[in-house]
């Protein structure tokens, strides 16, 4: 059985997923350290890639884990990239996120903006339950907001174009940060949006254990 190492979403941790029972698998979920001054994403991947010990793990990496997953298969070498509700390549982010990165206007949020909790944000993760939106509430509250600033830079200004073979890509058919419009997944998790490994948690763990099984 390979090792299978996970990576989480923008600042959260391994409670997103937690609705999941992945324990017949070999899991670590790798938290997030912090960033040093002005770091690169790829400077940040190398040292999160010293944590990775065993030879062809699997990395399963949802959202901006993702993107960092992919960074890390520039390193080492790995079995399978499984993205949730990521990018392969900055191609696959919205354009906006080019727009804000040349004019520099996401450096201008105030932290209380960031973090601030609202029916919109739920809306754009696609928290739809009282117990989903008290999740993503409580994970705003507790993340960094200098990881946060920072990853979103990251984001934004992230430029990879390579895509190994061996990348699976999961994506929901109603993500409104990734829009499956501007993806090419190679499994659709229908109804589903940002936050699916809450909203159908059930429905990912499924596909991920087919997917594991091949």
């Amino acid at each position: 059985m390979k090792k299978i190492y996970i990576l989480s979403g923008l600042g959260v941790d391994s409670r997103v997923f937690a609705k999941m029972d992945l324990s017949m698998y070999d899991v670590t979920h790798i938290e997030w350290i912090p960033p040093r001054l002005k770091e690169s994403m790829v400077s940040y991947a190398k040292r999160i890639a010293e944590m990775i010990k065993d030879k062809n793990p699997i990395i399963i990496g949802l959202s901006f884990g993702g993107m960092v997953a992919m960074e890390i298969a520039k390193i080492v070498d790995v079995h399978k990239i499984i993205l949730l509700a990521s990018a392969k390549g900055y191609r696959e982010l919205p354009r906006f996120n080019r727009f804000f990165g040349n004019l520099n206007l996401h450096r201008l949020l105030p932290e209380s903006v960031l973090k601030h909790h609202s029916r919109f944000i739920d809306y754009l993760f696609g928290a739809s339950s009282p117990e989903e939106s008290l999740m993503l509430k409580q994970i705003l509250a507790d993340t960094d907001p200098v990881f946060l600033k920072w990853a979103i830079d990251q984001i934004i200004h992230w430029r990879n174009d390579i895509v190994p073979e061996n990348v699976i890509h999961i994506h929901g058919d109603k993500d409104h940060i990734i829009p499956i419009k501007n993806v090419r997944p190679t499994h659709i998790i229908k109804n589903a949006g940002h936050f699916m490994t809450i909203s159908h948690a059930k429905e990912v763990e499924t596909m991920l254990r087919n997917v594991l099984r091949d």
